[in-house]
Parts: structure tokens; sequence; C-alpha cells
């Protein structure tokens, strides 16, 4: 999912300037300047304070909107969580393989220690947040009866584990990954129909744990076969 296209002249500008700020964060980490953003972004640094106040506040509208468009698929009044957090899966793996994503995570970590207070607010503004926003939405599917009642935050962090598996350290070392939209497809329907299993609405009576895999979705199990012998085979992932 993509952004609204801007109507006015101070939108255009807040795209460019929000480009500007993915982009150098991949380049220069933390050190990123106002003179740098306001340089790349073709606008004056006064013009950056006026509009964001502060570079903090340029981060966080940059992170907020970058989450706002993550969770823009948990639809609250879904009936069906499957398609739902489905679709709230593929956002998220496929953000996760921009390269940009990619260079400052890797530079971003290297200069958490150097830069501590920094790294701790782009971690609550970025991973606490989506984690929150999400926890949130399960809360509500718990209320709903369409999943199991649990903690709804241990509940989020196990799925956001489970969605993205390993594929973002292939990345980020630089070995082979799901870089096609089906591998990317595929890995999270397993994701997330694992998930539904294990949180699937208690049925009551005798055939309590009939009914309740009966409610969700999953595959089918496949019959025995050889362990495969290829990184590909074994994650799915591009040579």
């Amino acid at each position: 999912m993509t952004a609204p296209a801007p109507t006015s002249a101070t939108e255009r500008r807040r795209v460019r300037v929000h480009a500007a700020v993915l982009g150098l964060l991949a380049e220069q980490g933390f050190g990123v300047s106002m003179e740098a953003v306001a340089s790349r972004a073709g606008c004056s640094k006064q013009t950056l304070y006026a509009q964001f106040g502060s570079k903090q506040e340029l981060m966080r509208s940059v992170m907020g909107e970058h989450l706002d468009l993550a969770t823009a698929r948990l639809d609250p009044d879904t009936q069906d969580p499957r398609t739902t957090l489905l679709a709230f899966a593929e956002q998220h793996l496929a953000h996760l393989c921009d390269p940009n994503v990619v260079a400052a995570s890797r530079l971003l970590s290297n200069e958490a220690r150097q830069f501590p207070e920094q790294a701790r607010t782009l971690y609550e503004d970025t991973c606490d947040s989506l984690m929150r926003r999400l926890a949130a939405w399960l809360q509500r599917a718990m209320d709903q009866g369409r999943l199991r009642h649990d903690d709804p935050h241990y509940a989020a962090e196990l799925l956001l584990s489970m969605m993205v598996g390993l594929d973002f350290d292939r990345q980020r070392f630089g070995a082979p990954h799901r870089a096609r939209p089906q591998e990317r497809r595929r890995w999270a329907e397993f994701a997330v129909d694992g998930f539904l299993r294990a949180f699937s609405p208690v049925a009551s009576g005798a055939h309590a744990h009939t009914a309740a895999q009966a409610t969700v979705p999953g595959r089918r199990i496949r019959a025995t076969s050889p362990l495969p012998k290829t990184s590909k085979n074994r994650n799915g992932a591009s040579p």
C-alpha cells in the first residue's frame, strides 16, 4: 500500500523530505543533519524547522507515516482475521525488502551504542509502536470471539516473529532471501495459518479440539519425504 498522492505544495515537500530522510538514514545513520535533508529535498533548513519543528519531530513524522501505512491493513471491523493478517504480513515483508530499510538497519544497529537515546527513541517509534498497534487489533479480535483469549502483546510479538522469521537477517548479512512476492506470500500464509491455529477460539463440548482445528483454514500435512538438501528448498529463498 502506498500513500495518497499529495495535493498541495506543503504535502509535496513533505513527501520529498520524508524520502530524503529515508535515503540519508541508510547512508549516514543517526548522524544525518537537517542541512543534509534540506539539500536533498530541495528546500531550506528554515523551511524544515518551520514545518517539522526539530530533527526529532521530523524523524517521528517519517516513522509515523510508515507505521500508518504498515498498519492500514488492520481493519478493526474485519470478519475474516486470516485475510486481514495475510495482507498485513505481505505489506510488512515487502517493506523489509526495501534496500533503504536493510541498509539503514545495518548502519543504525552499528551506531546504537554511540547514539543510545536516539536508538531507543527510534525503536519505540517503530518496532514497539507496530507491536502495540497489532496488539490492539488482536485484542479486539479476541473480544469478538474470533481468536482465543490470551495476552495480546505476547501474541503480537509472537506473530511478528513468525512473520519475519530469519529473512530480514538473511538480507542484513547478504544471504539469499525471499525477494519475490510469491515467495513472501507463501511464507506469510505459512506463518499466519500457524498463528491462527494456535489462537483459534476454544470450543466447548466433547468435540472442542476438532471444532477449534476446523475454525481456521490451514495447510494440509504432506506425506513424509526426504529432507531438502538446498537452502532454496529449506527456506524458500531465491538463489
